[in-house]
């Protein structure tokens, strides 16, 4: 029997990724995406938001939306409205809605609290349906009875001319309202307005989790940013944070200096993988990048379940324990059930002292946490037993379930719940018996099946949550996928479906599950905007859709959805406002004069003969499609497996003076590959195939890089050719620029912003790599091989000039 881990699941789940796809704002889509989509398209960019089908404007879909035939107006005479003795929920929502049309619009509303609503005067309210205002208003609405049968996180939005209304089922509900309300803002015919729309809105699922690191103290504010305006706005509840020895102990210390060097031994070797096993044994998931490989304050970690908790988003920390425990066992080897690893994972459960220190630090982290849930790992039991000398003659079943059931006990002395990954109850995930495995060097050694049906009755507690992360079928495996989570019913557990990947099959069956509470994709790299954008945005929205709607589509579709999103989730989750959305003087450089590619390079290939000619739109930007002497863009090789005939570099491209910004319009010659963070912890930046790099030389002579790299600010010309969810561009915009239909072509519009404000820039040069190595498709230490030759073709260039 194939011994599956989460990582060989991960390395299938990532390439087949589908999802609930509802456009939420339309960009430069290709004809045959948008029409997918049901919206329109236009090479001139944006599609006006009256345009759009009313299913379009908030993600995820509502239950049910239908239009109340009027916008509201947002100008200073609107109020924000809340009871006179409000209480801390409604206030939240005023605020959160105030601070917002403030800080993304510059209106700035007032607050007001009121006894009564008053005639003709544009008020917005919001609250659940205990709020004073809010209950007559829906009482005047006869809104009363649906709001309430909503259920748990139920809300009612209603805006018209003349006034918006959020009505909560619970505090949840009206949270969840204001978030829809975020997304209906929108600037139409210079006036800022909300859709006219009623919606009836409510969860398919109460669970609605994503698993990721503790961030480290520079990513403290994306954390923050990636709270609010994302998990939030995307209605996810639940955050499991994994925090290894990363907090800052008082108990033990030695952990948190451990944890550093454990980190740096596994960088510094340039290794995802602890170096100096037994044998050079497997060891896995060691997540040396959790905290960025340092460790925050008490006062820090508080902060940010703080933080989390005001969005509605509870906590569970994840602190693995038994397998996958390197940070207990990083200056405490005597308790390592193979000791002689350099960096030990497994304690060792027949030492009691095995378990003072795991509640040592148990305590710490409960301390400040003060969670409800906390998720213990259990996964992966992947132990030596002959070189175990403590548990060589031990059923490890029986230690494993004693293990589980002794921390259960102690976390719900305190009233806490616990929550585990489920690989070690199924014998059909994990086999029957020992299984006989071999090291590089020879050695044989047995590792430990499942838990037999009788173990798993007998020690496991039935109120722990189980993570099945094995709900898709896998060559090799003994039952299938549904089989195993019928299974985990029939044991009496609850389950989400941990790792969760938007591409599950025969969910509208598998959702009726009343033991199925729902869902939580995984991030198994650093907490940073780097890893989040490039490789994860269609897994996160795509299982936030599934998860509230319940409904699935195909990748295609996602990957459109996902890309029609992306410049403004780029700019909550960067921080950062492109001056090209803030500045009206954005002209088109001529670049025509350095064209060397007529488009046609047969040995991608590539055929250009279908683009648009003249001046394209992208927001305020324009691009000048030029033709000269039959060429049409500047094309330089990237030198990989095979030769390929272009240039290595272009030079040449004058600008000649002092940008804001550049916004270049390029495109790929083919699709290269832009794989995990968790290929490369010591080298993220190169999981991204890296094309090339734009030189950007000043008149001063100072020169510095842009690199051009695949997923991160650059895709194929022929993009809508695709079929995976994965396949967008985080930090670029597609722009189709094909004449028809049948001759698709597209390019994408890449901002970068002058770092040398008044500086002239004298040119810029276009260089390709040479036998660029990527990280490996495997789950080793290695880089992967050289990739395939490809092509960067820049078609335009635009800057955004100075202020006047």
């Amino acid at each position: 029997m194939k011994e599956i881990t989460r990582r060989d699941f991960l390395n299938t789940a990532a390439s087949v990724a589908m999802g609930s796809a509802i456009v939420g704002n339309a960009v430069f889509l290709n004809a045959d995406s948008a029409a997918a989509l049901g919206t329109g398209s236009s090479t001139s960019g944006m599609a006006d938001t009256a345009d759009l089908s009313l299913q379009s404007l908030v993600f995820p879909e509502p239950q049910d939306i239908s239009s109340t035939g009027s916008d509201f107006v947002l100008n200073d005479q609107v109020r924000i409205v809340v009871p006179k003795d409000a209480g801390e929920e409604d206030l939240l929502l005023a605020r959160l809605l105030a601070n917002e049309l403030g800080d993304r619009f510059g209106l700035q509303l007032k607050i007001k609290r009121i006894a009564k609503l008053t005639p003709d005067e544009p008020v917005i309210l919001m609250g659940s349906i205990k709020n004073p205002l809010v209950r007559k208003h829906c009482s005047y609405m006869s809104l009363i009875e649906t709001t309430e049968a909503l259920g748990a996180e139920g809300y009612i939005l209603h805006a018209d001319s003349k006034m918006i209304l959020v009505a909560g089922s619970d505090d949840r509900g009206a949270f969840y309202g204001l978030q829809s309300l975020r997304q209906l803002v929108a600037t139409a015919n210079t006036e800022l307005r909300v859709r006219g729309v009623l919606v009836r809105d409510r969860p398919s699922k109460p669970y609605r989790g994503l698993y990721m690191f503790l961030p480290g103290r520079d990513n403290i504010a994306f954390f923050k940013r990636f709270v609010r305006d994302f998990m939030a706005l995307y209605k996810y509840n639940t955050l499991i944070l994994e925090m290894n020895a990363c907090m800052r102990l008082d108990s033990h210390p030695e952990l948190n200096y451990g944890w550093v060097q454990f980190a740096r031994d596994a960088n510094y070797s340039f290794r995802n993988y602890p170096p100096r096993s037994f044998h050079d044994m497997e060891q896995n998931s060691s997540h040396q990048d959790t905290a960025d490989g340092g460790f925050l304050e008490k006062e820090e970690v508080a902060d940010l379940a703080s933080w989390a908790r005001k969005y509605h988003i509870e906590v569970v920390p994840s602190l693995p324990s038994f397998t996958h425990s390197y940070y207990l066992l990083s200056e405490h080897r005597e308790l390592a059930a193979v000791p002689e690893n350099k960096w030990p994972d497994i304690y060792c459960p027949t030492n009691t002292k095995s378990y003072d220190l795991v509640f040592e630090v148990y305590d710490e982290y409960l301390d400040v946490l003060k969670p409800r849930s906390v998720h213990i790992g259990h996964d992966e039991l992947f132990l030596p037993v002959d070189a175990s000398p403590r548990c060589s003659d031990k059923n490890i079943g029986e230690l494993f379930g004693e293990d589980v059931r002794r921390i259960h006990d102690y976390l719900a002395s305190k009233g806490i719940k616990t929550q585990l990954w489920g690989d070690m109850l199924l014998q059909s995930v994990r086999g029957s018996r020992l299984r006989k495995n071999n090291t590089p060097d020879g050695w044989t050694y047995y590792s430990p099946g499942g838990l037999t049906l009788e173990q798993v009755e007998r020690l496991i507690p039935k109120d722990c949550l189980i993570y099945n992360w094995f709900w898709r079928d896998e060559k090799g495996q003994r039952g299938s996928a549904e089989q195993n989570e019928a299974q985990l019913d029939k044991m009496g557990f609850q389950q989400i479906f941990g790792n969760f990947e938007p591409g599950i099959e025969n969910y509208e069956v598998r959702k009726m599950r009343s033991t199925l509470l729902g869902g939580a994709p995984s991030a198994w790299a650093a907490t940073n905007e780097v890893g989040f954008g490039k490789e994860l945005m269609a897994t996160f929205l795509g299982c936030s859709g599934i998860l509230w709607t319940g409904h699935v589509s195909d990748g295609k579709a996602l990957s459109a959805q996902v890309q029609s999103m992306l410049p403004k989730i780029r700019a909550r989750l960067s921080g950062v406002t492109p001056p090209s959305q803030t500045e009206t003087s954005i002209v088109p450089v001529d670049i025509s004069n350095r064209f060397n590619s007529s488009g046609s390079i047969p040995m991608l290939p590539v055929d250009l003969s279908g683009m648009v000619r003249g001046t394209v739109e992208y927001n305020n930007v324009p691009f000048e499609l030029k033709s000269g002497d039959g060429k049409r863009v500047i094309a330089v090789g990237t030198k990989g497996k095979e030769d390929i005939a272009l240039p290595e570099s272009a030079t040449g491209i004058l600008v000649g003076e002092a940008p804001t910004s550049l916004i270049f319009l390029h495109a790929a010659g083919r699709p290269a590959l832009n794989r995990e963070g968790f290929r490369l912890i010591w080298d993220q930046q190169d999981t991204a195939d890296l094309l090339g790099w734009y030189e950007v030389v000043y008149e001063d002579g100072f020169v510095t890089t842009i690199p051009i790299r695949y997923g991160v600010n650059i895709c194929e010309w022929n993009w809508d050719r695709r079929t995976s969810a994965n396949d967008y561009c985080y930090g670029a915009d597609a722009l189709a620029v094909g004449q028809q239909t049948r001759e698709n072509v597209t390019f994408f519009a890449y901002e970068w912003i002058n770092p040398r404000l008044g500086k002239v820039i004298r040119e810029i040069r276009l260089q390709g790599t040479t036998g660029f190595r990527g990280g490996s498709g495997d789950f080793n230490n290695e880089y992967g091989p050289v990739i395939a030759s490809n092509a960067i073709m820049l078609a335009a260039l635009s800057i955004v000039k100075k202020r006047g």
